[in-house]
């Protein structure tokens, strides 16, 4: 049979385990929330930016000579 005591520590050290994973659980909530908070904020970026490109001109072929440092 297994002594009270031994039974009460391993209940501890379940709960002490328990605690933490709960713990570890709402840190990963966290991030997971703030990551796709960035990931929504970055699709909107990029679809602004498809609307500009989308209605802009244009772009003019630009001469390799505007890309020359000053000095050549």
């Amino acid at each position: 049979m297994t002594c009270p005591d031994h039974t009460d520590q391993r209940l501890t050290n379940l709960e002490i385990k328990a605690s933490y994973t709960d713990d570890l659980l709402d840190t990963l909530n966290d991030i997971v929330a703030r990551q796709q908070d960035l990931i929504d904020r970055l699709r909107r970026e990029v679809h602004t930016l498809r609307e500009q490109l989308d209605g802009g001109t244009p772009a003019s072929p630009r001469s390799l000579a505007d890309d020359l440092p000053p000095h050549y």
